[in-house]
C-alpha cells in the first residue's frame, strides 16, 4: 500500500503561480509512477502529468505544458506540480497518484493511464480572473 497526501492547494489570480506537493508513505517502492489529475466541477477526472520517478521521465496535457512542471525528490519521497501562468480553467481539485510502471500506456504514441492504484484526497485550486 502507498499512501499520498498532497498540500499546496489554495486561491490565486490568473496568471499566478502555485506549487503543490505530494508525499509518499508506505510501500514506496510501488510508486515508480507518480502523477498529478484534476477535477473540475461537472467535469470527468483529467490527467495533468505523470513522471517516471526513477529516471525523471515526464508526460504533460497538452493544455499545461509550458505552464506546468512535475518534479521529484526521491530522497523525501514527493512529487511537486510546479504551476505557473494559471488561468481560470485551471480551477479543480487537484489529485496526486501512483503506481507500478508504466506511467503510461503506449501503442500508437502514448496517452495517459487514469488507472493508477493509489490515490491521494485531493487539494483545491482556484483561479480567479
Amino acid at each position: 500500500q502507498v499512501q499520498l497526501v498532497e498540500s499546496g492547494g489554495g486561491s490565486v489570480q490568473a496568471g499566478g503561480s502555485l506549487r503543490l506537493s505530494c508525499a509518499a508513505s508506505g510501500e514506496t517502492s510501488i510508486n515508480s509512477c507518480m502523477g498529478w489529475f484534476r477535477q473540475a466541477p461537472g467535469k470527468e477526472r483529467e490527467a495533468v502529468a505523470t513522471i517516471y520517478t526513477a529516471y525523471g521521465g515526464t508526460f504533460y496535457a497538452d493544455s499545461v505544458k509550458g505552464r506546468f512542471t512535475i518534479s521529484r525528490d526521491n530522497a523525501k519521497n514527493v512529487v511537486y506540480l510546479e504551476m505557473n501562468s494559471l488561468k481560470p480553467e485551471d480551477t479543480a481539485i487537484y489529485y496526486c497518484a501512483a503506481d507500478r510502471p508504466p506511467c503510461v500506456a503506449y501503442g500508437d504514441g502514448w496517452s495517459f493511464r487514469t488507472d493508477y492504484a493509489f490515490w491521494g484526497q485531493g487539494t483545491q485550486v482556484t483561479v480567479s480572473s
